[in-house]
């Protein structure tokens, strides 16, 4: 028996996903994402507060009425809900064209191998 270093399970098809993860090819899927995610994310939280906070301390302004009963608080707040579809259709478009190509790749490669 021996009492050397331990040795990693093996990975399930044979695959060394540490060196997959290691990869340019894959840096180059994470920064196709992270450089979409990450920005509107936080663009998208940024609008979110702005909304909030106006909510909670610009009442005045946020009851102003915009046509008839509608103020400006639920023109805010129906602008929430189309940029968070808006949101979901760019990014889908994004991923077919910029993620899911690579992703393929990597995976075509992988299973090529295994």
């Amino acid at each position: 028996m021996d009492q050397g270093k331990a040795q990693p399970p093996e990975s399930p098809g044979g695959v060394d996903y540490p060196a997959v993860q290691h990869s340019q090819e894959f840096a180059e899927l994470r920064r196709a994402h992270r450089s979409f995610a990450f920005p509107l994310t936080v663009a998208f939280v940024i609008w979110y507060l702005l909304y909030v906070m106006l909510s909670n301390y610009a009442g005045g302004f946020m009851g102003t009425k915009v046509v008839g009963e509608i103020n400006v608080a639920f023109v805010f707040g129906l602008a929430q809900f189309l940029t968070t579809f808006l949101i979901a259709w760019w990014y889908s478009r994004h991923a077919e064209s910029k993620i899911d190509p690579k992703a393929n790749a990597i995976k075509s490669r992988l299973e090529g191998e295994a």
